[in-house]
Order: C-alpha cells, then sequence, then structure tokens
C-alpha cells in the first residue's frame, strides 16, 4: 500500500506540475494531504464503485453545458489535444468523440487499458471520466488530473460536441 501511495502522490505532482494552467482545482492539495489519514479510503482508487457515479455526486443530468465557457476550460487542454481531426498531438484528437468508442482515433498509439476499456464517450461518460481520468481508466497514460467542478465539465463537453 505504501509504494502505492507514494506513486500516486508523484503522479498528482507530476500532473500539476505538467498541466496546471493556473487554474489548479484547490481540491487536489486537500485530497493528497488526506490521503495519509484514510489508507483504506477507496475514494481515489474507484475500487467498488459505481463507474457512473462521479465523486462529487452531481449528476451530468442536472447541468446545462455552455459551448463557449467550455472553449475556455479546454484551452488547459490544448497543449495535449486539439479538435481538428486527424491531428493528434500526446493526446489523440478529440474531433468527434462524443459517441465515439475510446481507444480508435487513428494514427493515435493508446494503452492497452484505453484501447482495451470498451468505454464509449457518451456524454455522461465523458463527464465521469473528466473529473478523474486514472479512476475511471486506470493505466491511463492521460497526464491530467481532471477537473473537478462539475460546471466545467458539463461546458466542456458542451465544447466537444461542437468545436467550431
Amino acid at each position: 500500500m505504501t509504494k502505492r501511495f507514494l506513486a500516486s502522490v508523484a503522479a498528482v505532482s507530476t500532473l500539476l506540475a505538467a498541466c496546471s494552467t493556473g487554474e489548479s482545482e484547490p481540491a487536489e492539495t486537500g485530497e493528497t494531504a488526506a490521503a495519509p489519514a484514510e489508507p483504506t479510503d477507496t475514494a481515489d482508487s474507484g475500487a467498488d464503485l459505481d463507474p457512473m457515479a462521479t465523486k462529487d455526486g452531481i449528476a451530468y443530468a442536472s447541468l446545462t453545458g455552455d459551448a463557449a465557457a467550455g472553449k475556455i476550460v479546454f484551452a488547459q487542454c490544448r497543449s495535449c489535444h486539439v479538435t481538428d481531426p486527424n491531428i493528434n498531438r500526446t493526446g489523440p484528437s478529440l474531433a468527434g468523440i462524443i459517441g465515439a468508442p475510446a481507444g480508435v482515433v487513428q494514427g493515435y498509439n493508446y494503452t492497452p487499458a484505453n484501447a482495451n476499456s470498451g468505454i464509449v464517450w457518451t456524454e455522461e461518460q465523458m463527464y465521469v471520466y473528466l473529473e478523474d481520468p486514472r479512476r475511471t481508466i486506470p493505466g491511463t497514460k492521460m497526464a491530467f488530473a481532471g477537473l473537478k467542478d462539475a460546471q466545467k465539465r458539463a461546458d466542456v463537453i458542451a465544447y466537444l460536441k461542437d468545436p467550431s
């Protein structure tokens, strides 16, 4: 358990350093600090949890996404992803991602965890994934801690549905 915890702390530190755009989610610091006090807590690992339940308990259906706001939030994703078809960066192109199966973007080298996940990127599934990618697909190489703000997740999804 200690190796796993240390690996998690290192991964979170790396993700925050790599993906921070000045809009870091303050909850990350609290969650990381609280982890040693409760080493048997499964909330972050995803074990025995409903795969479509979010940590924050906010249902996607209760929100209305705003594509213009989502475009602004998506700016922090642009270092790895674009919405142009056939252009892969560190991450795959997200053109037409909503409704597509995971792991199928041509020319992108997915991890087996992602390629074999069986996930279809419905709006609801993307909403859960964006909250905590590594909880949704353990073993993904997605270097992003997630969007803790439910409204921002809904906004990004609205943008991804129609990035024009």
